[in-house]
């Protein structure tokens, strides 16, 4: 069995999301993957859960689901009847999933979950990479631009016109021995 050919990446991809801080998948989803039924997962994961602390795995709470079904639009019915909140695994609940699930689909699931994973830690290192850059180029543009403004200020200063001098107010004396202007 080709792990391509198990899940698309893309799919997988889609169904990681960002809970708590953590990149996590829900159980739900896993299910589907691994195709088997969520209360089956559910139940290998209940008769091991010395394997899944809680950094592995965590149930949401009622405002987390809440949001959820709103982020994606969907009614109660598009979760499928949902009678307990679901539970989210992180990476490393995923990867333990393998040793609870035995099957050989899982351990191809479980290799192209792990493959999703290092992408988007790969395209998020680049984009964090890509935002560090955009700041620097920005300081650049910055200190550029008092620059510029400077350079500009000074080229119109000498562009224009000299002050004409202001006429003098009162007397002034033209010739010698002549006071306050008359003769």
């Amino acid at each position: 069995m080709n792990v391509k050919e198990v899940v698309p990446t893309e799919r997988i991809e889609n169904k990681i999301l960002l809970i708590r801080g953590q990149k996590v998948m829900l159980d739900r989803d896993l299910a589907i993957l691994y195709d088997v039924a969520t209360r089956d997962l559910n139940k290998a994961v209940s008769r091991n859960l010395t394997r899944f602390p809680a950094d592995f795995m965590f149930q949401i709470t009622k405002q987390e689901f809440a949001d959820l079904k709103f982020q994606f639009g969907t009614s109660s019915s598009g979760w499928g009847g949902t009678r307990k909140l679901p539970f989210a695994f992180t990476e490393q609940g995923i990867a333990m999933l393998s040793s609870v699930l035995r099957s050989e689909r899982a351990v191809q699931v479980n290799i192209a979950i792990m493959r999703a994973f290092v992408k988007l830690r790969e395209i998020l290192s680049t984009h964090k990479e890509l935002a560090q850059k955009l700041k620097e180029l920005e300081y650049k543009i910055e200190t550029h631009d008092e620059q510029i403004t400077a350079i500009f200020e000074a080229i119109n200063q000498l562009l224009a016109p000299p002050p004409t001098p202001k006429r003098k107010i009162g007397f002034e004396v033209k010739e010698k021995g002549v006071k306050y202007g008359r003769k």
